[in-house]
């Protein structure tokens, strides 16, 4: 884990965070995805789960997917993920599968968290890859989206 930056990870992040606040139009949870390859968006996506009626469509994978096709190959080294929330089981499984060599998120999800929260599987020893994980990133501002969002369907 690791909560130092390069000047760039917060423009990143602050697409990501666009692409949660489109996920509000069609009411998904605000969670929003962009990787990065060679200093240029490969991918970026938000939550879909609800407008796909698809209980995979997470923001992770829909970028993983994105990117996958965009730099022709399932093997996305030289990338750089930025999420605006900690990845639950489900995409940090896809993020070790695809091989992504970091992973910048902004809020902790401590009920469902797997990069250090309530699960590592970014940091499992046992598994081939490890990405670098940097954590906290604009995390006032992603978990902010999400507490409105919240508070709204209460």
């Amino acid at each position: 884990m690791s909560d130092v930056f390069f000047p760039r990870d917060e423009y990143f992040m602050r697409l990501a965070l666009r692409e949660a606040e489109r996920a509000l139009e069609h009411h998904d949870v605000p969670i929003g995805c962009v990787i990065a390859h060679d200093g240029e968006v490969a991918a970026a996506a938000g939550n879909e789960r609800e407008v796909r009626g698809d209980p995979t469509a997470h923001a992770e994978l829909l970028a993983l997917r994105e990117a996958s096709r965009a730099l022709g190959g399932w093997r996305l080294s030289g990338t750089v993920m930025y999420v605006t929330l900690e990845p639950c089981a489900m995409c940090a499984g896809a993020i070790v599968l695809a091989r992504v060599p970091r992973v910048v998120y902004g809020a902790r999800d401590p009920k469902a968290g797997a990069a250090g929260s309530v699960l590592d599987v970014l940091g499992e020893p046992q598994l081939n890859h490890r990405p670098e994980v940097g954590e906290g990133l604009l995390a006032g501002e992603s978990a902010e989206l999400l507490r409105q969002f919240f508070a709204l369907r209460r």
